[in-house]
């Protein structure tokens, strides 16, 4: 009897919240719909990574294998060298990229001129509508032996320079065109963060004499932690990720063996080998494991040293 006075009510106030924010979830039906049809619906193919598969009798229809794609993969060495490549781009990613969109927002935020901070906003994020098709074209026509900075260096006497094909620096290269193509639309978020933040606090440490630096450090970046920290674990989430879109336009054989991350050798072992759809499922599920553990251990350490996560 009691129960049924409790609960009675209840269903009735998610009832009515639900009705009174109906135009906030009709926005996010679409969404929804989306991650239903694309991401939840193809799911079931993830069997897969179990099977043989064959085109005659479906994904259903395949035999059972159990886990011996993973072992053929374990044993592989162009995976492991795939997985290393992996691991050490995305860990020199967050390091060198995930601080820029943070300070180019801090830096737009402290100039005084409005006109001025939209004319930078726009040409700083305007790369980010670029395709890494583009953006490769670009770097080719610069760093490749017929680019522009090599016909400079013929002209003034040196030898002609292929940047695009020295191991030494195509890491540095994919760092610095990624910085240039997303940092500016990464600050997008940081900034909306910032005005977010109470303006009387910069008014009071104004009256108290802070300076500027002194205002960055004890109000706008403490005023930003939890965006800092949500992008960090989501960042951590993504480790086993790297950017296929912008190696596959920018990698080449030669620089091959310093960027062949997992996507790139699940890319290769589905289109350019003998097509084996169990064993690229079996290769690209154990990649999302790693992710969500990945993502699930940054949450963690989060909620354990900051008290703020993206759940508990």
């Amino acid at each position: 009897m009691s129960a049924n006075v409790i609960s009675g009510p209840r269903k009735k106030k998610l009832s009515t919240r639900i009705w009174e924010n109906k135009w906030t979830y009709i926005m996010l039906f679409p969404g929804f719909l989306y991650y239903i049809i694309f991401a939840y619906g193809p799911m079931p193919g993830l069997q897969l990574a179990f099977k043989n598969f064959n085109a005659r009798l479906g994904i259903w229809g395949s035999s059972w294998v159990g886990i011996r794609n993973y072992t053929f993969l374990f044993r592989d060495p162009v995976f492991w060298r795939a997985m290393q490549n992996t691991v050490i781009i995305s860990l020199q990613r967050i390091c060198i990229q995930f601080p820029m969109p943070i300070i180019l927002a801090l830096l737009i935020n402290e100039l005084n001129s409005r006109r001025y901070k939209r004319v930078l906003q726009t040409i700083f994020t305007f790369p980010h509508f670029l395709s890494w098709v583009i953006v490769a074209g670009i770097m080719f026509n610069l760093l490749t032996a017929q680019g522009i900075i090599s016909n400079i260096l013929v002209a003034f006497g040196f030898d002609s320079l292929n940047l695009l094909a020295m191991p030494s620096i195509i890491r540095p290269m994919l760092y610095a065109t990624d910085i240039w193509k997303g940092a500016g639309w990464s600050a997008i978020i940081y900034m909306a963060a910032i005005a977010g933040i109470d303006q009387e606090q910069y008014e009071s440490a104004i009256i108290d004499g802070a300076t500027r630096m002194q205002r960055i450090f004890y109000i706008t970046i403490p005023g930003i932690r939890e965006t800092i920290i949500i992008l960090f674990i989501l960042a951590w989430g993504g480790i086993m990720n790297a950017g296929f879109d912008q190696i596959f336009n920018l990698g080449n054989v030669a620089t091959q063996s310093r960027i062949d991350i997992l996507d790139w050798y699940i890319y290769r072992i589905t289109f350019q080998s003998s097509t084996d759809f169990g064993f690229s499922t079996a290769v690209a599920l154990m990649r999302s494991i790693l992710n969500f553990t990945f993502l699930l251990t940054a949450n963690h350490i989060s909620r354990m040293v900051a008290k703020t996560g993206l759940f508990v």
